[in-house]
């Protein structure tokens, strides 16, 4: 099972991972926990150069190409092995996030982004993504703003949500919608209870 998160920024997606992760280790469940982009030692190189504040002069198209490329090497390196050997992989962030960050924030369009990525993919595509489903003006932390994206606008962020929404709606049912509630650990279980429910984990 190939299980992805995504979120806007601050809104607990970290919090719950590490939850999940916790719940899954007590219950005697394994999973290959990643990253995007990241957990390569190429993808981490590439996230690096992404999110340096310092390169504000990188273009749309060339972040929505670096994302692929770390992509690329996350699901040729870790992903496809994991689920070739029956493994369940959590991953934090994924492809949705290219579309809802270049696509729709960027005005890359979805097209674009769905087509640098498909030589990615290699088939590799979420069996389930958890979407916790809150407006970035209701972020339960404030954002460090200590990377690029993160810089960004509220504008530009209300646009990534929006391309999450479009996204979940478009998804089949592959997107589950999670309402965050104030307590982390009643948000964690209505995840938990989700995932169940699909046969994810047990």
């Amino acid at each position: 099972m190939f299980i992805t998160f995504e979120g806007c920024e601050g809104v607990g997606k970290s919090t719950q991972l590490a939850l999940l992760k916790d719940y899954l280790k007590r219950t005697g469940q394994d999973a290959v926990y990643v990253r995007e982009p990241g957990s390569t030692v190429i993808s981490e190189k590439i996230r690096a150069v992404v999110l340096d504040p310092e390169n504000s002069a990188m273009t749309a198209e060339t972040e929505a190409l670096l994302y692929a490329a770390a992509r690329a090497q996350l699901v040729s390196e870790v992903i496809l092995p994991a689920l070739a050997e029956g493994k369940t992989v959590i991953c934090d962030r994924y492809v949705d996030s290219s579309v809802a960050y270049q696509g729709y924030a960027r005005g890359l369009g979805v097209e674009f982004v769905t087509a640098i990525n498909r030589f990615a993919l290699e088939n590799a595509t979420p069996d389930i993504t958890v979407f916790i489903d809150l407006r970035p003006d209701g972020a339960f932390r404030s954002v460090s703003r200590d990377d690029r994206l993160e810089r960004e606008s509220a504008a530009f962020h209300d646009k990534v949500y929006q391309g999450f929404v479009a996204q979940s709606q478009a998804s089949n049912g592959r997107f589950v919608m999670i309402k965050p509630e104030k307590d982390k650990f009643d948000t964690h279980r209505k995840i938990v209870d989700a995932l169940r429910k699909r046969g994810a984990i047990k």
